[in-house]
């Protein structure tokens, strides 16, 4: 029992699953497997310059800031619980605190992280919709156009000519029908 719980003890802190990761060269994988190969400044680098990155949606810094100076944060946090001065001097139970409190840090590293990912998600649907929005609105004013061409035409050019028919057609019969009783 005693060698279980060192084995336990030696496994490292971030054990988790790879999908947790998400998919390679993506901003959760890239940050969670630098935090885990303790590139702290690498990951926080790597946060700054996708906030400041040139984005096709107008509020996506604005929308994702608070959550990257969260996560900042929290690789700060990380950073200080993992190189914790004199971590072998600490009694044992203090050693496993530090440990659940990385442990708690980097679960919130990665929930901050999806909320990223979702936000960038979000607004990417937004604007498919918004475009959809204006191709219907353009497909609808040009069917509008074509219809009222279609009415106008009919009205003034083939209306116009099926009237001035028509007033012969009537003419012709009512001279027939004249000459008939005998008016003209």
């Amino acid at each position: 029992m005693a060698a279980a719980l060192k084995k336990d003890e030696r496994k490292s802190p971030q054990d988790l699953d790879l999908s947790d990761l998400g998919r390679p060269d993506t901003l959760r994988y890239n940050i969670l497997t630098f935090v885990i190969n303790e590139e702290y400044d690498r990951a926080i680098q790597y946060l700054k310059d996708f906030l400041n990155k040139e984005s096709p949606y107008a509020s996506f810094q604005q929308k994702t800031e608070r959550y990257i100076q969260h996560s900042i944060d929290l690789i700060f946090a990380i950073r200080t619980k993992r190189n914790f001065p004199g971590l072998t001097s600490l009694t044992r139970t203090k050693q496993h605190e530090l440990k659940e409190k990385f442990k708690e840090h980097f679960q919130e590293l990665k929930f901050v992280i999806k909320k990223i990912e979702k936000a960038e998600e979000e607004l990417r649907l937004n604007d498919v919709k918004s475009t959809q929005i204006v191709v219907k609105a353009i497909w609808c004013s040009v069917a509008l156009v074509a219809i009222s061409a279609f009415v106008i035409e009919l009205f003034w050019g083939l209306g116009l000519t099926i009237s001035i028919v028509f007033d012969e057609y009537i003419s012709i019969a009512l001279d027939w029908f004249y000459r008939s009783i005998g008016l003209i």
